[in-house]
């Protein structure tokens, strides 16, 4: 698709059914003129983003269902499927460069440092794996963290990584210290489904239940609701290039796009105003507000004290 801020200008280009199977996931080269996608045939395909011509197809890239796909550089990628195995590839040779398989549950993130060298891989085991791409070789296993790790995103201009995970917390990870995290901070989400970096300490975070939220990285707050797919699971965020703008497609079958440009001024000190428990989140676009936080929220206020 096309998509413009002007009412009626979003488009279709083109649609393709290659795959035999459900597309799972797919990725944007880095120079923007080639898309990979990958599905649970098993299948990597590399179409043209122009045209949607397939130009290059590996049929039986993995032994299992395809999960995930991160382009490294112009000629390499990386994928990893339903049992943990993860393999980068080189389109210049046609071949993998590196295999290996680590990790017991599916691959569900991946995401690489600056320089193409270090490859994180985040999975449904709670561990977050690390690997030299540069050398081929797998570094080394964090420690299981609870319940499955969904994403993972580079903060602090490289000097820390942030894992979102199934039970609604975000842990963090220095650097140099992969082996155990070294703060965690819970949201008060059912999940954090999906997660992109706004800011150098800013990320949006996608959940079950549908909302959007803002968090400041160290210090760790929630910023507030950048807005919703009314009670619909958020699958995916995506930031357009400028940080502008903030899309988020769920299971209401519709892609959404929020205005996000207020976020990259924001600055988040250590000093904390008591809050409300259980208030509602607060709005940060105008498309958010009376969002779906606020109509919830007299639901519970009341349920918690039952709950106690």
């Amino acid at each position: 698709y096309s998509y413009s801020c002007t009412e009626g200008e979003n488009r279709q280009l083109w649609s393709s059914g290659h795959h035999l199977k459900s597309c799972r996931d797919v990725a944007f080269s880095q120079d923007g003129q080639k898309l990979f996608t990958v599905s649970k045939d098993k299948a990597v395909h590399v179409l043209t983003v122009e045209e949607g011509r397939l130009e290059t197809r590996f049929p039986k890239a993995h032994g299992s269902a395809l999960n995930c796909v991160l382009p490294v550089d112009n000629h390499v990628f990386a994928t990893g499927d339903d049992d943990g195995a993860l393999k980068v590839w080189d389109l210049r040779k046609g071949d993998a460069i590196l295999e290996a398989r680590q990790q017991e549950e599916y691959i569900s993130a991946m995401a690489v440092d600056g320089n193409g060298k270090i490859l994180l891989t985040a999975s449904g085991d709670g561990t977050l794996g690390v690997f030299n791409v540069k050398r081929r070789r797998f570094e080394l296993l964090s420690e299981p963290q609870n319940g499955d790790l969904t994403s993972v995103v580079l903060l602090k201009r490289g000097k820390k990584v942030a894992c979102g995970s199934s039970e609604g917390t975000i842990y963090l990870f220095n650097w140099d210290g992969f082996g155990a995290a070294s703060d965690r901070f819970a949201l008060r989400a059912e999940s954090v489904d999906c997660m992109v970096p706004i800011t150098d300490s800013i990320v949006c975070v996608g959940s079950l239940d549908g909302v959007i939220r803002a968090v400041n990285i160290l210090p760790n707050r929630v910023l507030g609701c950048v807005g919703q797919h009314l009670g619909e699971p958020i699958e995916q965020l995506a930031v357009a290039p400028g940080g502008q703008l903030l899309a988020s497609c769920a299971h209401d079958q519709k892609v959404k796009f929020w205005d996000v440009s207020a976020l990259g001024g924001l600055v988040v000190d250590d000093y904390r105003k008591k809050k409300k428990k259980g208030g509602p989140l607060r709005a940060l676009s105008s498309k958010a507000a009376g969002s779906g936080e606020d109509f919830f929220a007299d639901l519970r206020d009341e349920a918690e004290p039952a709950a106690a």
